[in-house]
């Protein structure tokens, strides 16, 4: 295969920079051009909802590399552009402002978007938190003493509360699952963190829905629960998942199904590729379609398709990882944990909340999952990798 004599990357994000950086390392010399829909150099999510929010870092500090280290790439970056359609034959890509750019290979990396509440839109006082301005805009309403409402009881919202709780904030989570991700970690793990939550003063209001929200002059005052209940409130966050940017490829012709759908190789159609959260690739260790939401799956991801534009024939097979900060918590979670998994501890003490857990499935090791034992948890990633060894299928 001959290398693309011009590759463009739509999403200037941790997946997307990845993929410009894997490129030139394996030797790509051809012409490399970035869109971006933000403003912003490419820059480091997870630290949003911790860091940066608390304060604790300068806004900059999220940023991924120095303007010297992105000028080396020798790659034209369009920020500030966003990408509004796709043409796959002609691999054109046409944004906002009307530009086309067209290229021998493309490559998706356009993210999520967070999902909102119906009535959000209009009032005041209520955020998302994905990107850094939201991030920035919710900061500045962190004041000790008010009252903080959020929506969602999965990674994000349960980092926010834990973040704004530190801040001095009085903080309620409310969603419909019974503890603090429950959906990602089961109900021992999460009634856990419940336990976690409380002993630091977070208010938990969880299994009831959320029906609207509630104002007055334009702001929010309250979170109007499924229950007839509305939690008063000064500040609202709502962290309810996010969906794949699609919207944009409508028209494209490429299949659209909770993401771009892509074979092993990452590959939604000749020439065009997807990495990151918006990719949904056929993953042949586990024999089916997935899609991955986190940090360490976006630079992964992006280092493979980089092989595969230029010629490298290997299906990506992962284990999926992520982690995850609250209070003095840290969790580490690699391999998927079904909610029907048998569990057990191989490392430390629950009671102690220093453990690793391990994940059965069928007879077979799934997952592991380590609270405050960052290195026991790594060395038992293994054991998930043992189990994809042998591929179920190939598409």
């Amino acid at each position: 295969m001959t290398a693309p004599g011009r590759i463009l990357v739509v999403g200037a994000s941790a997946s997307g920079l990845t993929t410009v950086e894997s490129l030139r390392r394996k030797g790509y010399t051809g012409e490399i051009a970035v869109i971006g829909d933000e403003p912003h150099a490419p820059y480091d999510r997870p630290p949003l909802s911790k860091q940066v929010l608390s304060g604790a870092w300068e806004p900059q500090r999220a940023t991924l590399r120095t303007e010297e280290i992105l000028s080396g790439l020798a790659a034209d970056f369009v920020l500030g552009d966003e990408a509004v359609a796709l043409d796959p034959a002609a691999r054109t890509v046409r944004t906002a402002s009307g530009r086309e750019l067209s290229a021998d290979a493309v490559v998706l990396a356009t993210g999520v978007r967070p999902r909102t509440l119906p009535g959000q839109q209009g009032l005041a006082g209520v955020y998302v938190l994905r990107g850094l301005d939201d991030a920035l805009a919710l900061k500045a309403e962190l004041r000790p003493g008010a009252r903080l409402v959020v929506v969602g009881e999965g990674v994000l919202g349960s980092e926010i509360a834990a973040t704004a709780r530190t801040l001095g904030l009085e903080v309620t989570l409310t969603g419909p699952l019974s503890a603090p991700m429950a959906l990602q970690v089961g109900p021992m793990v999460g009634g856990l963190l419940a336990e976690l939550h409380q002993e630091h003063g977070v208010r938990l209001r969880l299994g009831a829905g959320v029906a609207g929200l509630s104002g007055r002059d334009g702001r929010v005052t309250g979170v109007e629960l499924s229950t007839g209940e509305t939690l008063a409130a000064d500040v609202v966050v709502v962290a309810i998942g996010a969906s794949p940017a699609t919207e944009w490829l409508a028209d494209s012709g490429l299949t659209l199904d909770n993401g771009v759908v892509c074979d092993s190789r990452c590959r939604a159609a000749d020439g065009i590729y997807a990495v990151g959260d918006v990719a949904r690739f056929h993953h042949e260790g586990y024999g089916r379609l997935m899609r991955l939401e986190n940090r360490t799956n976006a630079t992964e991801q992006a280092a493979a398709v980089a092989g595969v534009v230029l010629g490298e024939d290997r299906p990506y097979v992962p284990v999926p990882y992520f982690w995850t900060d609250q209070f003095e918590a840290k969790l580490q979670v690699h391999g998927l944990l079904p909610a029907d998994a048998d569990v057990e501890v191989v490392e430390g003490d629950v009671a102690a909340r220093r453990f690793v857990l391990r994940y059965f499935s069928e007879g077979a090791v799934t997952g592991v999952l380590g609270w405050n034992m960052p290195k026991q948890t790594r060395l038992r990633r293994q054991e998930v990798v043992d189990a994809l060894h042998t591929p179920v299928s190939t598409p």
